[in-house]
């Protein structure tokens, strides 16, 4: 074969596997970065409906002004209900970040202890969770324990446990993703050990005590720990894709209003919602931002220090194996753009 030939071989399958790449390029995902920013929130809002998303709501807390709600969509697609900024919403796991506040709060206290082991703080699963003995607090907190993620077991959510004892079951007699502080792996099993942590070191629920300590000292009263709390008509319907059902019903954890969560992010970030050593402690074990996700909700809370900013993005339709995570990433992104060439002009 000449050389001539082999370096015309070489430019088609070049040209072919250029070609076939574009049927795996997520265009929707490019649309949506590319598509000129709008002038508003609202606008936003809009267009970020137009990805295939069901009902959405923004609040925006900005150093200087008024806080400002915007919402789209549906709030109760059913029953052609829209959306509106004081719906209650499943956070998911920006609750994490209230735990973590609570565990700061009681090692402040000397009620607990960053360095204490998972097997001394829950003897009876030392045998069932590799390394309990090398698992301490701070890296359950971190995510940095390797102990594997109950929600990653198979089916869990199209049959998820009706217990906290049924889920912890799904990652106990399991081998450790990684030894102890040798990696960094996102659990759910942590927060569910931290939670029960709680309850085992105040005498209460780890609810109650967050209520208590973090909750009603900030005058959070649209904040709620499960669905028996609230008015159902007030929770925003949930959809996945594909599936023509409202997921509201099943309970999946806390709930509450993008303001509440807003206005706990910025007493989180500006260190209000903490007593003396508290935020140092804070500081050493977890983030100040999160994002949440079950099916049905997905959420982000965010902080910008250059623009003094709290963002909180609810989003009503999920798909796990679709592109709806990095859509609503984008319309946060866009959102946050807007805000900052806003506070430029």
């Amino acid at each position: 074969m000449t050389k001539k030939k082999t370096k015309q071989i070489f430019r088609i399958l070049l040209f072919t596997g250029t070609f076939i790449s574009l049927f795996f390029v997520p265009w929707i995902l490019v649309k949506a970065w590319i598509l000129p920013l709008p002038d508003t929130v609202q606008e936003q809002v809009d267009e970020t409906l137009g990805h295939g998303f069901e009902g959405m709501i923004v609040y925006v807390d900005q150093a200087g002004k008024p806080p400002a709600f915007y919402a789209g969509g549906w709030h109760d697609r059913k029953n052609k209900i829209p959306a509106y900024p004081q719906a209650l919403f499943k956070i998911a796991s920006i609750s994490k970040l209230y735990v973590a506040v609570a565990i700061a709060k009681l090692v402040n206290d000397e009620r607990l202890s960053l360095d204490q082991t998972l097997a001394e703080s829950f003897p009876e699963l030392a045998d069932r969770i590799e390394y309990a003995d090398r698992i301490t607090l701070k890296m359950m907190v971190g995510h940095r324990s390797g102990i594997p993620n109950f929600t990653d077991a198979p089916g869990f959510w199209e049959h998820p446990p009706n217990s906290t004892e049924g889920a912890l079951e799904l990652a106990l007699d399991l081998p450790a993703n990684f030894e102890p502080d040798e990696g960094y792996g996102y659990s759910n099993t942590n927060y569910l050990l931290l939670k029960e942590l709680i309850t085992k070191t105040v005498g209460y629920s780890h609810d109650q005590y967050i209520r208590e300590e973090i909750l009603t000292p900030l005058g959070l009263k649209n904040t709620f720990s499960s669905l028996d709390e609230v008015n159902i008509d007030s929770v925003m319907s949930g959809y996945y894709v594909g599936i023509d059902i409202d997921l509201k019903t099943q309970d999946q954890g806390m709930l509450a209003t993008a303001e509440d969560v807003g206005i706990f992010l910025r007493a989180l970030n500006d260190g209000s919602v903490f007593e003396e050593g508290e935020q140092e402690i804070y500081s050493s074990i977890y983030v100040y931002e999160h994002g949440g996700l079950v099916p049905g909700y997905q959420s982000l809370a965010e902080y910008h220090k250059d623009i003094d900013a709290v963002v909180v993005q609810f989003l009503n339709t999920t798909d796990f194996q679709g592109y709806q995570w990095n859509l609503s990433q984008i319309g946060i992104n866009r959102i946050v753009k807007i805000l900052r060439r806003n506070t430029q002009d």
